[in-house]
């Protein structure tokens, strides 16, 4: 290895973004400039939603849209986890969270575990049909909603599964498979197959190179793919209200009955609080684990 060729690894070792520029050029600063305009664009909205909310509805009222609250209050934000009404009922929005883990937690395990281990296969084990598989599964992910729901709803009834808790968890089971399948299979398909084959010489069978082999180094996708999910099902509101049944609606339904559910002037504090509260769960999942979501989109995006 040459002295230059050292030099250069020793620089890409240490600056592994590359160099820092060493002069602001118009470019540069027009690209920072887009990019803080477009932040405050997507920001303002969340701004008003916060600072509502930390308003009592006399000072919404009165003050103005973008000001600062002159006397916090997190009654609001009470109110519309404990008392605000959806419809007849007055019980806030906790019953729909409870709802909304009880659906999410079950359905999001169930399909990534299946179309982990469905990619898994697609991708090593040469089966008859596989292309065929594949192919409709990917097929599937481009099927609109609207026009499979009243078959569903035939099928779940069928099987008196309409209007429950399982029947909402397989249809967001059925319906996040084809997306996460082709992100396992190609995460998988850009693995070396030296590792498969190591595995196999040295006598896993199926079950055991998978769990082994793959199922650890599967964590940057996997993140993916959890996120996708819980984002999917925990914001859904048109499977939530078709399918789960009036008890086990989740927190979506509830909170599109709190704000359309007033008598009088809307109170925009406690819905405002409602619609944090409600997307609060989301937000969280992809800020603690959003530094693996654009490495595990790479890993597992579309390869020729």
């Amino acid at each position: 290895m040459t002295a230059t060729t050292m030099d250069t690894a020793v620089r890409t070792a240490e600056e592994p973004w590359g160099a820092r520029p060493k002069r602001v050029t118009a470019g540069r600063v027009g690209l920072y400039a887009f990019l803080i305009i477009s932040a405050i664009f997507f920001l303002i909205p969340v701004y008003v939603m916060v600072i509502t909310s930390l308003k009592a509805m006399p000072e919404v009222l009165s003050s103005n849209i973008l000001s600062l609250p002159q006397h916090p209050t997190v009654q609001p934000w009470i109110d519309a986890w404990l008392h605000a009404c959806t419809g007849g009922d007055c019980s806030g929005l906790h019953p729909g969270f409870f709802n909304s883990v009880k659906i999410t937690v079950p359905a999001v395990i169930v399909s990534i575990g299946i179309s982990s281990l469905t990619g898994y296969a697609l991708s090593f084990w040469n089966y008859r049909g596989a292309g065929f598989f594949f192919g409709l599964l990917v097929f599937g992910a481009f099927v609109p909603y609207q026009v499979v729901i009243y078959p569903i709803i035939l099928g779940l009834r069928t099987v008196h599964l309409f209007s429950t808790l399982g029947g909402i968890i397989v249809v967001h089971t059925i319906f996040g498979m084809p997306v996460l399948v082709l992100l396992f299979r190609n995460f998988y398909a850009g693995l070396p197959i030296e590792l498969f084959k190591a595995s196999r010489v040295d006598g896993s069978n199926f079950w055991q190179t998978f769990f082994y082999i793959m199922l650890p180094m599967s964590v940057p996708i996997t993140v993916v793919a959890l996120i996708l999910q819980v984002t999917g099902i925990w914001n859904d509101f048109l499977f939530g209200v078709i399918f789960a049944g009036r008890p086990n609606w989740p927190m979506t339904v509830q909170l599109q009955n709190i704000v359309h559910t007033t008598q009088g002037v809307p109170s925009y504090d406690i819905n405002m609080a409602a619609t944090i509260e409600a997307a609060a769960v989301p937000l969280i999942i992809y800020f603690v684990s959003g530094r693996w979501f654009v490495r595990g989109i790479a890993a597992g995006a579309v390869k020729g």
